[in-house]
């Protein structure tokens, strides 16, 4: 693969966690983002595309604010849904396969059980609605479209609960936490291995029609916040920062803005079986990116 694989964001904890895993699979990528390509500016996009001349598109861009896009849905189907169809109808046009990250807040967290490709989808507010329809003009505008749904995504930068719980527990003795919100916590650099894992299957083996579709990649196994963050301090226990007593609440004693699925844990069988792919266990995500927090001394900035 000479051409690059163009990764749509710059900044972002996937788009960074993308570059940084890249070179080890001999996988050469660009990352473009505003003001370079600008999903408010189409032609910035088209643009973009013609000067890079990519064999394969990464869309790790979004608008993640999910309480801000209640106020500002324009914005957030813009950039989710506007932005992803552009890149699908150049990618179509050009013959080669794009991969849209999206969410597991497309369904409404009432099955009860992992959600598996097929269940229907019943997105709670414009961030989810916003994001299932980038999903559907991916799939509807590219015969090579690829959606990978994620789940609670992490890093050791940018803005994610993680770094969140652990600059809280600096500031505050006692924190309280959501106890009744399940998903699965994914560490940004194992689900870029994931995706550059389906990128080298399709370099080595070239596009199958059944590669196209919908796919769950989140870190195996499950938990709710009030675990997530419970076990981030047990990490960072060692690294000298203060452990607080951590509450467990109910969803209502935390209102916000948009409405989160109370059970959005994801299946993602079938990414195994097609890819035979499969991320880490979410503690083990999470420890790696505990110890990468406090190495880059990233905690001082958290």
């Amino acid at each position: 693969m000479t051409a690059p694989i163009l990764v749509v964001g710059v900044t972002g904890q996937l788009a960074v966690s993308l570059a940084e895993a890249a070179p080890a699979r001999g996988l050469p990528v660009e990352r473009v983002g505003p003001p370079r390509l600008d999903f408010d500016r189409p032609e910035s996009v088209r643009q973009v595309f013609a000067g890079s001349a990519p064999t394969l598109v990464v869309n790790a861009a979004a608008y993640t604010a999910v309480d801000a896009a209640e106020d500002d849905a324009a914005a957030a189907f813009r950039v989710n849904s506007d932005g992803p169809r552009e890149l699908a109808r150049l990618c179509e046009a050009a013959g080669i396969p794009l991969i849209h990250v999206s969410t597991d807040y497309v369904f409404d967290g009432l099955k009860g059980a992992p959600y598996v490709e097929t269940d229907a989808v019943a997105p709670q507010g414009v961030y989810g609605s916003s994001k299932l329809a980038g999903e559907l003009a991916v799939m509807a505008e590219c015969s090579r479209g690829i959606v990978v749904r994620t789940s609670w995504l992490y890093s050791p930068t940018g803005n994610n609960f993680v770094r969140t719980m652990i600059a809280a527990g600096q500031r505050h003795r006692h924190l309280r936490v959501v106890a009744d919100q399940w998903g699965c916590p994914t560490s940004a650099p194992d689900l870029a291995q994931a995706i550059l894992g389906i990128a080298a299957r399709l370099r080595n083996d070239g596009w199958q029609s059944r590669y196209a579709g919908v796919y769950h990649a989140a870190g195996t196994g499950a938990a709710t916040w009030h675990e997530l963050a419970t076990a981030t301090f047990a990490a960072a226990a060692g690294h000298g920062v203060p452990v607080p007593t951590i509450a467990p609440i109910a969803t209502d004693e935390w209102p916000t803005r948009a409405k989160r699925p109370a059970d959005s844990r994801l299946d993602c069988g079938k990414l195994a079986a097609v890819f035979g792919l499969r991320l880490p266990a979410w503690q083990d995500g999470l420890a790696r990116t505990v110890e990468a927090i406090f190495a880059a001394h990233a905690f001082s900035r958290v």
